[in-house]
């Protein structure tokens, strides 16, 4: 066998196929006057497992400043983490709070 055709073979053998990464998406959670920053607190915990500090930190930042990002992320994990909070239901300490937070996704820029 010719040794060039083998070495051509062997460096074609040890190219590894380039994966293109999938496009991210930012969770966003926006801020209403209908939630507690306990509700938000304890939303954040059970859908996204952040400990206490961690949930102040996000509450207080869709307090100030609109809305934060939560998790970026895949698209279908996104749109998951989007429905869970909707999903989450009212704030008990809020006698008439309508319903779940608001969340939205949009592509990481």
């Amino acid at each position: 066998m010719d040794q060039s055709f083998s070495t051509q073979v062997l460096v074609k053998e040890k190219r590894r196929p380039r994966f293109k990464r999938q496009p991210r998406y930012h969770v966003l959670l926006w801020n209403d006057d209908a939630h507690t920053y306990e509700y938000v607190i304890a939303m954040l915990k059970q859908i996204f497992g952040h400990p206490l500090e961690k949930g102040l930190q996000l509450a207080e930042q869709v307090d100030r400043q609109g809305q934060a990002i939560l998790l970026t992320t895949t698209r279908e994990h996104a749109e998951l983490k989007r429905d869970q909070i909707h999903a989450f239901g009212k704030d008990p300490f809020i006698k008439d709070c309508k319903g779940s937070m608001s969340a939205s996704i949009e592509p990481e820029s």
